[in-house]
């Protein structure tokens, strides 16, 4: 697994990719670098202005590449049904469940979940069960599901889960990207026949890091996490390399996570540690009983179509 690249990615000719999140950072770069290996991509972003622009950049960089764009947005289940509803009747061989949101100030979705536990884990949650059974009807399914470092400080406050009582945004996000850690080792012990594993990118240089402060009018956080990215950050490009392994290399073990090997923070990607919490069996079921109440989304009901 070492010095692992992009360039040891597989021929994908004949297989389908859904890529959230794919207009920018490393989404984007995922959905790059699965077209330029002959997947064809389904670029799934909540703007499409930028989703446009990330579409005629990936197709100026692969001429022949098979790339689509199509509108979702994770905050919004009634988008996540619309968009499963179109891109669930072929068979699909990779779904990279990227999209997130980080540490902002506390809103709801569209549903009324906290935004970050929202968007990050409920509204891929029912976009992975109601695309479930495109994936069983693939031959080697795999679902990656990003996390984060901070899934190593998260914990599920299953009384307070939507942040009601207190709220905390680093906390919040800590959980959301815990949550995503939990669901794939559960999806994996639930669904053997579909390959689910996590990924983190350790700290990679995207727009994810000043969106937060942003929006809380914060130009000192702001500022902070723009120098972050310049002097310590990786690329977007290499922070991407956990879920392209993850989703394409053989040898990839269910309900592990990838991540970069220097301390999860960098390098290339390799099998990383995990608080143990997120591989007990009652913690996964909780979470999975009350992600389908959340959502309406009964992943059995799907499996059976």
């Amino acid at each position: 697994m070492s010095g692992w690249t992009a360039a040891d990615i597989p021929d994908l000719s004949g297989r389908r990719a859904i890529v959230t999140g794919a207009n920018s950072g490393l989404g984007y770069h995922t959905a790059l670098e699965l077209a330029r290996h002959g997947a064809s991509v389904v670029l799934a972003c909540r703007s499409m202005e930028r989703g446009q622009r990330a579409h005629d950049q990936i197709m100026s960089a692969v001429p022949t590449g098979e790339v689509a764009l199509a509108p979702l947005d994770l905050a919004d289940l009634s988008s996540v049904r619309t968009f499963a509803g179109t891109h669930g009747a072929a068979p699909l061989d990779i779904l990279v469940n990227n999209a997130g949101v980080m540490a902002l100030p506390r809103q709801t979705t569209a549903d009324g979940f906290e935004m970050q536990f929202g968007t990050n884990h409920l509204g891929h949650f029912a976009l992975t069960g109601l695309l479930l059974p495109a994936l069983l009807a693939a031959s080697a399914p795999r679902v990656v599901t990003l996390t984060s470092g901070f899934a190593h400080t998260g914990r599920l406050r299953f009384d307070d889960l939507q942040g009601e009582k207190r709220y905390r945004k680093w906390g919040a996000y800590a959980q959301s990207k815990f949550a995503n850690l939990v669901f794939a080792k559960e999806l994996a012990r639930r669904f053997p026949d579909v390959l689910s594993v996590a990924a983190h990118p350790g700290y990679a240089a995207t727009n994810l890091q000043g969106t937060g402060p942003k929006m809380a009018g914060n130009k000192l956080e702001e500022r902070v996490a723009a120098a972050g990215n310049v002097v310590l950050a990786q690329s977007a490009a290499a922070g991407a390399l956990p879920s392209l392994y993850a989703a394409t290399a053989p040898g990839v073990q269910p309900g592990a996570c990838y991540g970069p090997r220097l301390v999860q923070l960098r390098g290339a990607p390799t099998k990383v540690f995990t608080p143990p919490a997120a591989s007990k069996p009652e913690v996964g079921r909780r979470l999975w009983e009350v992600s389908e109440d959340l959502t309406g989304v009964g992943y059995e009901v799907s499996a059976k179509g």
